[in-house]
Formats: C-alpha cells, structure tokens, sequence
C-alpha cells in the first residue's frame, strides 16, 4: 500500500436540498425535500435536508408519506441547472488544492495531496472545509486517509460539516464492529448472501475465508476482505470519469409495489437522476437498460439501443417506462433501476442522420451555412457555442502541501 498517500474524500451534505437553500435563504434550517413531482402525493423524493431525515423523512418515500411524517416538509422540485453550476464551482475550487482529483458523481470526489515536509494537514483540510462553506455556501464531510477506501468510509462517520481521519491501525476499533451493509461497496443483496455464510460484520468479513469468499462473489470476494482490513491501493485517477461505460441509479423500495403510477413516478425519479449525472460528465448512451426485482428476489434486466445518443430525463423515461410496460408481468416490485450505457463524450459523438431526425437537420441548415460566411469573413473560430466557452478558474491559490511524516504524527 502507498504510505505516504494523503487521500481526502469529499462528500457534499445534502446537495440537491444545500443549493435550494442558497437560492431561497428563507429554506435554511427548515425540512425540505426534493421531489420529482412534488404536487403528486406519489411523486418521490430524491434527497431531503437533514431537518427532513430527523423527521423520519428518506429519498424513494413517497410525497404523500413523508408529509404525514412531516407536515411542514417543503418539497421542491429539481433544478438540475443549478446543481451543475454548483457542483462545478465545487470542483474548480478543488482544483485549487492539487490536480489529482477524481470526480465520482455530481455532488463528491477524491483528492490526493502533495506531500511537503512542514505542513499541518488538519489545518488545511479545515480551510478547505471552511472555504466551501464561506464561499459556496455548502455544508461538507471529509474523510483523510491513506487510501480511497478508508477516506470514503471516514467522511460517512461525522455528517454533516465533519472532518475524521481515518488511519489503517485504526480500522479494528472503528470499522470491524460495523455491520457490513455499512461497508462502502456492499449493498443489501450482498449482505444478505453475506449474513448466510455467517458474516454480518466488517470485522467477521476481515478474517473471512478467501477460498469461501471467491467462491460466492468471485474476484470481488478477495477485494472485500482486503477493504475490510483498511487495504486498498487504487489511485486517485484524474482520467476515471472519462472511462465511465454506463451510469445508472438503483433503488430499494421500503414496500412492495404494483401501483402503476407509483412505479412510473420511481421510474421518472431515477430517470432524472440518471440525466443529472450524465449532462455533469457531458455524456450520452444509445442504450437504455432498467433493471426489476420482485418480491420474491427474483431479478431481471432488459434493455433497448437507439439509433441516436441520449441524455435528457424526458428521453430515458421514454424508453425505461416503455421497456418496463412491456416486460412487467405485474408482480409486485421490490427494486428498480435505470441505466444508460454504451456512453461517449457528447462532443465527440456524431448523431446519425434518419427519416426521423432530418427535419432538425434542415432547420439548422441555414444557422450552418451563415457560420461558414462569418467564418470566411473573420476567420476560423470566429463563432462559436456557447457550451463551448471555458470557464475563467477560481483567484484562489491554496498552498497545501504536507509533510510526508502526517501518518507518523497522527498514531
């Protein structure tokens, strides 16, 4: 393992519900929720503020639910312009503090400080913190630890505005008494496969048998031995988000369902998120695939390709609830998901041109052709996207290296 890494994993508190507040002040310290129709009683809610969740309130419970459990629950709708002008703002001033930063989704990322003897980590992670809050007015966790795995895992422990360092010596005291569904990596369906071999701890998953683990999971069996016991050597890689093949959104439902606007309504939810996270990382899929578990764990994907790359909520609800109609037996459903794959970098992908989608391409014929014009006239790059403009980098230049011994002085 490299021991002289000083990783931080920074996770956004409640993002979604963090950006309404500063366009609207007057939610501060107030339950909100945000859903994605939220006049329907069954429209469902995406995230919500930690005043909802003190009030029993979660992300998949129904509107109508969660205001029986919190009358005075303020439920929004997404903005997700908002949340990508946020979240960019968010990782530029990242950027300030080292280049090898890998985003994971809209809203949290890894960074990897530089080492240089004679500075205090804790103190600069705290102005960072600090920063984000002063300046973007969002509330943050930070995990510091030695590698991905343990800095994830630290910035879950203290929510919201915390900070924990998380060293390997210190995985037997924190980490093993913890059941192993609270393992980053391990959902419900592991779990359970887990608590039948007799592992229901992160502790009972350190000292597990190799031989038996790979023999039910796989390679992944080993991997989750080797993170239970604080070991994890993957870099934080800058490139990892342009290597993404597909990106999808899952969600246990805390009850059986067969309403079918209760399904369209989680389908539609998981489909907005689905969009969110692809327009952040400027990507489109031509495949659309959703995934169904019954009440009887019975699980099935299917899934259909277009001819055009696609990216918008409208579009992945289009298909998603068209491929569900068509492939529900009406069981009552457990789980649902959404994904698209087969994903590229929007700029680089060309639309195939149809019987379908030539009518678009007339319409902009004219706008090409007065490009070209100007273009002769004042040259090459004379006009150009909007999409296409940079965006000026932060003032702001933190000096944050560290001392190559923080590991030493943090026993």
């Amino acid at each position: 393992m490299h021991k002289g890494r000083i990783i931080l994993h920074i996770d956004l508190n409640c993002f979604y519900a963090s950006v309404e507040q500063i366009y609207d002040p007057s939610l501060k310290g107030k339950p909100v929720a945000i859903a994605g129709n939220p006049k329907e009683r069954r429209g469902i809610i995406i995230t919500c503020s930690y005043e909802a969740r003190a009030r029993g309130v979660y992300t998949t419970m129904n509107v109508g639910e969660a205001r029986r459990k919190c009358p005075e629950l303020i439920v929004r709708p997404p903005n997700f312009d908002r949340y990508r002008t946020a979240s960019k703002s968010f990782f530029n001033l990242l950027k300030e503090y080292s280049e090898i930063l890998q985003p994971v989704s809209i809203d949290e990322g890894y960074l990897q400080l530089p080492i240089i003897e004679g500075q205090n980590v804790l103190q600069h992670v705290q102005k960072l913190q600090d920063r984000i809050w002063t300046e973007l007015q969002l509330p943050c966790s930070i995990g510091i630890a030695p590698n991905k795995f343990l800095a994830k895992m630290a910035s879950d422990l203290k929510k919201p505005m915390g900070i924990t360092i998380l060293r390997k010596r210190d995985v037997p005291a924190v980490l093993w008494p913890m059941n192993v569904i609270e393992m980053h990596g391990i959902g419900k369906s592991t779990a359970e496969k887990l608590k039948k071999l007799g592992i229901q701890t992160i502790g009972e998953l350190a000292v597990a048998d190799e031989y038996v683990l790979k023999q039910n999971f796989g390679i992944n069996g080993p991997r989750m031995k080797q993170k239970a016991n604080g070991e994890d050597d993957r870099p934080v890689d800058p490139e990892a988000i342009y290597d993404t093949k597909s990106v999808g959104n899952s969600t246990t439902l805390s009850h059986d369902v067969t309403d079918r606007d209760e399904l369209y309504e989680i389908i539609s939810m998981l489909s907005e998120k689905v969009a969110g996270r692809l327009k952040a990382k400027k990507l489109a899929g031509v495949t659309v695939s959703i995934m169904i578990r019954t009440a009887d764990w019975e699980t099935y994907t299917r899934s259909k390709s277009m001819n055009n790359a696609l990216n918008a909520k409208e579009d992945i609800v289009e298909q998603a609830w068209n491929l569900f109609n068509k492939h529900w037996n009406e069981e009552p459903v457990r789980l649902l998901g959404v994904t698209v794959s087969n994903v590229s970098d929007i700029k680089e992908m060309t639309q195939q041109l149809t019987f379908f989608n030539f009518e678009e391409h007339v319409k902009e014929e004219p706008i090409i052709k007065l490009v070209d014009q100007i273009e002769q006239k004042f040259g090459k790059g004379a006009i150009i996207r909007g999409s296409d403009i940079a965006k000026p980098v932060g003032k702001h230049h933190a000096n944050t290296s560290f001392s190559k011994d923080f590991w030493d002085e943090h026993k």
